[in-house]
């Protein structure tokens, strides 16, 4: 089965790339979780990535969006892969 990589938005600043594969090992095995960070400050920018099983992804991405966590309401759908920088 495909790996997949699932976006998580709209998390608290304090979220770690450990809270976040914590979050959704629930689902099936987490291959990969990051949090996004900012360059100049090295502090979150409140989104990161998880890569997961595909058929795992899909519950999770299910359970999650738009659910609360930690006081936010989490976006949580298949990441889309960035356009080409001119």
């Amino acid at each position: 089965m495909a790996v997949v990589s699932i976006f998580v938005g709209n998390l608290p600043w304090a979220t770690t790339d450990e809270d976040l594969h914590e979050l959704f090992s629930q689902f099936g095995e987490v291959k990969r979780s990051k949090i996004v960070l900012d360059r100049e400050t090295n502090r979150s920018r409140g989104f990161g990535f998880v890569d997961m099983e595909e058929a795992d992804a899909a519950r999770a991405i299910e359970a999650w969006n738009g659910q609360p966590y930690n006081g936010r309401v989490l976006t949580v759908n298949l990441a889309q892969s960035r356009p080409a920088r001119a």
